[in-house]
């Protein structure tokens, strides 16, 4: 029995020395380790021994077993590091060859709208001016003399938080902050999301955005917000276009108007975009009503203004003859990539 375990040891030692890889290794793990290996036989015998060599040869089978486990074991570590140097050199990387080329990136149509907009703006002296999306009631109601009962104060129409907490419903609340915290005169835009509580369908969503301005200055009037807006549209539309006002209604602007321009798609000879009126409606205006200005601490004795605001999803889809509002929000490869 002795012998016979020597006679595996030494066997069992020079195979694995000369093993060429892991899977020769493994096979020799399971022949002399193995549920069915030569060391696991002799040791199965070892119930015809006498009670006295059982003790010698159960000592010299374990010593056997440890020192084929730890050859086993150097050897699988060194064949792992061969293997991996050998890895290593089959996938040497040519640093000469050209990459692969990442697809290009497009602008979403919003942001190229907006970003125009703004360049427009900021080239007749107005400044960008940014503010939080939760506003409390006052801020976008009470002082942009929207009273208790005005129905945009519904919550069929806005998102509340609180009886005095409320997702802003438009970027006016902007220029009110504007107008008690920053020296006279002011020229400003703001830009935001803004939110109301709409269905999502062609032309409405629950969260869109919004483009107000406003001018706070002595001696300011109606005409210098005509100009103002006619110069914008020109910009933004084209030199051609025509630009037209009509008399409306908003709590915070007195006088107030409506701002058209000749239809885009068809230059204005009427078409289905414009409804065949040749005119296609773009933005609100007017001049900032006083009680506006005395709530914001402002003299409107001395101090006159003019607010207007628009959508810029509804500038972009005039812009790019899109015809539906959620193509914004979906973000499909095949629609961004056209921009």
């Amino acid at each position: 029995m002795r012998e016979k375990l020597e006679q595996i040891k030494s066997s069992a030692l020079e195979a694995i020395n000369n093993a060429s890889d892991l899977k020769v290794l493994e096979d020799l793990r399971v022949q002399y380790l193995g549920k069915k290996g030569e060391l696991t036989a002799v040791l199965r015998g070892m119930k015809d021994l006498t009670p006295e060599e059982r003790p010698v040869v159960g000592q010299m089978a374990n010593e056997v077993r440890e020192a084929l486990e730890v050859a086993l074991a150097d050897k699988k570590v060194g064949l792992e590091s061969e293997a991996v140097n050998q890895k290593l050199k089959e996938e040497v990387i040519d640093i000469t060859m050209p990459g692969r080329k990442m697809p290009k990136g497009h602008m979403h149509p919003l942001h190229k709208t907006l970003e125009e907009v703004q360049n427009i703006f900021l080239g007749m002296g107005y400044e960008i001016v940014d503010g939080r999306e939760v506003e409390t009631a006052y801020y976008n109601f009470d002082a942009l003399n929207l009273g208790e009962e005005h129905p945009a104060r519904d919550e069929q129409d806005t998102f509340y938080f609180t009886n005095n907490l409320v997702l802003r419903t438009a970027t006016s609340p902007v220029q009110v902050h504007t107008m008690e915290e920053q020296e006279l005169p002011i020229r400003m835009v703001a830009p935001g999301r803004v939110y109301r509580s709409d269905e999502s369908d062609a032309t409405h969503s629950p969260i869109f955005h919004q483009i107000e301005g406003l001018v706070i200055d002595k001696n300011i009037t109606f005409g210098d917000l005509k100009g103002v807006l006619a110069e914008f549209a020109k910009k933004f539309f084209g030199d051609k276009v025509q630009v037209k006002f009509r008399p409306h209604y908003f709590p915070f602007t007195e006088p107030s108007a409506e701002v058209d321009v000749s239809c885009v798609m068809c230059g204005g000879k009427g078409c289905n975009v414009c409804k065949g009126s040749g005119w296609i409606e773009i933005l609100g205006c007017g001049m900032v009503h006083p009680k506006v200005l005395e709530m914001a601490g402002i003299d409107p004795t001395k101090y006159q203004g003019f607010a207007f605001g628009m959508g810029l999803e509804r500038l972009t889809m005039l812009k790019y003859d899109i015809n539906d509002l959620r193509l914004f929000y979906e973000n499909d490869v095949k629609f961004l990539s056209q921009f």
